[in-house]
């Protein structure tokens, strides 16, 4: 109980003001990614393929949880991107959803207000408010989770710097996983007279907002919503005041759309709170910008009614005066309770917050209550987090914030982390990551093996977890046919396969329409049962996890062994007797329309990594058999890659594809995983460091000026291979995991340049941030944004298993 009194004291203290002599915007990391306020972007990236989602480039950081669904508000200050929905992405400014700001200096006859968005309505709707906040008056920067806006418009005396963030924390499965959004107010006033600053939040009641698998909310429905205004006394922090969104339902949460937003913030001596629970949100808007404008202050109306169809709206305002000099904090949160999924064919799920809140959509309001309690130490905790990354000065600090900034597509990528409704909640909930929104897969394997490591190095009981799900199909035979739609343009005519074959490691988990984490597999571009790296993958991340947690966890080792034999096993049906499972003479790898045929240097090399993982794995688990014939077998797989594919610069593609000669960027992934997991050299040093100097040279150097990563593959006289999309693409996941084996092998300016490319264009040159793709061709043009892949970037700093 003193505990709990003693962190109330202290997030209540900070909003007082501070004697600090910093300036507020020195609260945001020197290393912060950062942009002017609203100003356009020249010469952005556009997509390649139009089918493909392509939302712009005034994208910032989200906020939301794991598994919470997520939102973002944009660098010019509107909110903008939807993920409630799980595996949906709507991209619509709400209007309505704004913050916006009043000041007025002591004495002054009239203050000034503004809504903190460059821009306005097109359709006329809030006419009445103040739009269009100068572009370029400010900045906004973002180290995810945290981003900041800070405002410096002449208008305005008082300095204030908005902070964002929502409490993503390593190695924490609890608030990781909250649906709520903080925003810290930092204010001071460097001027001589006192100044009286407001804040406002308006909101829309979005209930029934999110029900279709549309981007857009063509369809969403308003009838039945009502906003209540609320207040609490909240012990020594002041009374919490604020307003629900709801809308009427029957008891407790049934369906998706059945839950609640809450904005609230305290009201203490000093700090004045006032609201207009409802308003018309395609009206002028005149009840809450006449009174705001005026004075900073709301009307205090209570009154709401039941929507007949028409949008609602709703607004708090938080209202203190500076004195010169002084400074204060003040936190304003958004939370919002959707407890329960819905996928396509109709099996419901509760998120995986609902442990700690229920699972009747009615608690909003407690977790908007914790997030104004527990703000600075949230605040605090990432500070922490990230610390020892702001203060490594030996390496670029571009790098250093991409590093984070990378990691917001663990929270918005689509991501799942839950259980069925009415499950055991003692057993673990499932998790997945979203390939991307335009490829809609949960979990995708072959993409994890690159996407999943800063998962590893932050939260390993949910890595762990996802490779279980992914064990315990292993064994399984998933028998009802689909469509093989590649080979099917190749032939002209249907081309079926069946969805799961025993032994083969699933490409997927399942996709949002369907029926995910049950039906696993889903059939679709390539029948996926007889790729060659999907196997090999899985038994890699599997001793990858093992190795990274300590080497002490054989339990979970124990628990995999059965699916990696049967994995292995499986796999070797495909050798035609030089010990290396072969390629198909179709595109049977990540690489998925890039034929591939016979040995080959990308798979081969991931068979030789299982192997010797197998290995070690049979070894630490006592069964020496099973090492002793993986160890066998790496020998004589290890004489066939070296005979078949070297030659004499760097390994060939494949043996028999027209790419035969091709340089790959990814043809010593295996290596790069052998390296980082200390399971020795696949192939001879030297052999290894000839081939990376060799795919620098012209996979990274010869491609975009040197400017954009390392190109997927290069031919042999070092040119662009034209006749094959994915051939003449950057990867950037894949990029990312080249750079991490050349810091592995020494080669650390080649290392830090690849990264460097990536961080050009994504950052610099073609305005990809927090929608980074999967790939762009050498005009800096994308495909899939939003992808999960490019999460590698935290490879670089696993090079070697961390010291327990």
């Amino acid at each position: 109980m003193k505990k709990c009194v003693l962190l109330l004291l202290l997030s209540a203290s900070s909003l007082c003001a501070s004697t600090h002599a910093q300036s507020v915007s020195d609260e945001i990391p020197k290393i912060a990614w950062r942009r002017p306020l609203g100003q356009p972007f020249s010469n952005p990236g556009t997509r390649k393929n139009t089918t493909d989602i392509d939302d712009g480039y005034w994208q910032g950081a989200p906020v939301g949880g794991f598994g919470s669904g997520t939102f973002s508000r944009t660098y010019r200050g509107d909110f903008a991107r939807w993920h409630i929905k799980s595996g949906v992405h709507k991209y619509v400014p709400v209007y309505t959803n704004q913050f916006a700001m009043f000041q007025q200096v002591e004495g002054e006859a009239a203050g000034a207000a503004r809504v903190l968005m460059t821009d306005h309505p097109k359709s006329g709707e809030l006419s009445s408010w103040q739009w269009d906040y100068p572009v370029g008056a400010g900045e906004y920067a973002a180290l995810f989770p945290k981003s900041w806006y800070d405002y410096k418009w002449d208008k305005f005396p008082a300095h204030v710097v908005l902070e964002q963030f929502s409490p993503v924390l390593p190695d924490n499965y609890k608030e990781s996983s909250y649906p709520v959004a903080v925003y810290r107010w930092h204010a001071e006033n460097p001027t001589n007279k006192a100044v009286t600053v407001s804040v406002l939040l308006s909101w829309a009641n979005m209930e029934g907002w999110f029900r279709t698998y549309t981007r857009d909310f063509q369809g969403a429905l308003s009838q039945g919503n009502q906003n209540h205004f609320r207040q609490e006394s909240v012990a020594s922090a002041g009374t919490m005041k604020g307003v629900v969104f709801d809308r009427s339902r029957a008891d407790g949460a049934q369906n998706e759309w059945d839950g609640e937003f809450s904005i609230a913030a305290l009201e203490s001596p000093g700090l004045e709170v006032t609201y207009q629970t409802e308003f018309l949100a395609d009206g002028d808007g005149k009840e809450v910008w006449i009174p705001f404008s005026k004075d900073g202050r709301l009307a205090d109306k209570t009154a709401s009614w039941v929507s007949a169809s028409e949008k609602l709206g709703g607004a708090i305002a938080v209202r203190f005066t500076l004195q010169p000099g002084e400074k204060k904090v003040i936190p304003i949160v958004i939370a919002w309770d959707f407890p329960v999924l819905e996928f396509g064919q109709g099996r419901k799920w509760n998120r995986r917050y609902t442990d700690f809140y229920g699972t009747t959509g009615d608690n909003s309001w407690s977790i908007a209550r914790d997030g104004l309690l527990h703000a600075g130490e949230w605040s605090n905790s990432i500070d922490a987090w990230q610390g020892p990354y702001l203060h490594d000065e030996s390496k670029p600090d571009w790098y250093r914030a991409m590093l984070f900034n990378e990691l917001y597509v663990l929270t918005d990528g689509g991501t799942f982390w839950g259980r069925p409704v009415n499950s055991d909640p003692k057993l673990p909930a499932t998790f997945a990551l979203l390939e991307s929104f335009d490829y809609a897969y949960y979990g995708t394997l072959d993409v994890r093996f690159y996407a999943s490591m800063p998962l590893l190095k932050f939260w390993p009981t949910i890595d762990k977890q996802v490779l279980r799900e992914f064990a315990q199909t292993v064994l399984r035979e998933y028998p009802e046919p689909g469509l093989w739609v590649w080979k099917t343009q190749q032939t002209g005519e249907p081309v079926l396969h069946k969805r799961k074959k025993i032994g083969a490691v699933p490409h997927d988990l399942g996709v949002p329409e369907g029926d995910p984490f049950v039906s696993v597999n889903e059939p679709g571009w390539q029948d996926t049962n007889d790729w060659k790296d999907l196997n090999s993958k899985f038994v890699l991340m599997v001793y990858r996890d093992y190795v990274f947690t300590g080497k002490k966890d054989t339990t979970f080792l124990r628990e995999m062994w059965p699916a990696i034999q049967a994995a292995m096993t499986y796999l070797r049906q495909f050798d035609r007797g030089g010990g290396i499972p072969e390629n198909g003479g179709y595109p049977d790898q990540t690489y998925d329309s890039w034929v591939v045929r016979g040995v080959s240097a990308y798979c081969g090399g991931l068979w030789l990594a299982a192997l010797r993982a197998s290995e070690e794995t049979g070894r630490a688990l006592g069964d020496q058999h099973a090492a002793d014939e993986y160890h066998a077998l790496f020998q004589k797989a290890q004489k066939t890659y070296i005979d078949k594919l070297w030659n004499g610069e760097y390994f060939r593609y494949d043996m028999e594809s027209e790419y035969r000669d091709s340089i790959q960027a990814d043809q010593l992934a295996g290596q790069w995983y052998a390296n980082m997991t200390e399971l020795g050299d696949l192939v001879p040093k030297e052999m290894q460091v000839s081939a990376l100097k060799k795919i620098f040279a012209n996979n990274v150097m010869k491609f975009g000026k040197g400017e954009m990563g390392a190109a997927n593959g290069m031919a042999a006289d070092g040119s662009i291979i034209r006749d094959n999309e994915q051939a003449q693409e950057v990867w950037v996941g894949t990029s990312f995991g080249l750079a991490a084996l050349l810091l592995s092998e020494g080669l650390k300016d080649e290392a830090y340049h690849t990264a460097w490319g990536i961080h050009h264009v994504i950052y610099e040159s073609k305005g990809y941030w927090f929608r980074t793709p999967e790939a762009w061709d050498d005009t800096g043009n994308f495909r899939a944004s939003m992808y999960m892949r490019p999460a590698a970037v935290w490879a670089m700093e696993m090079t070697n298993p961390p010291s327990h």
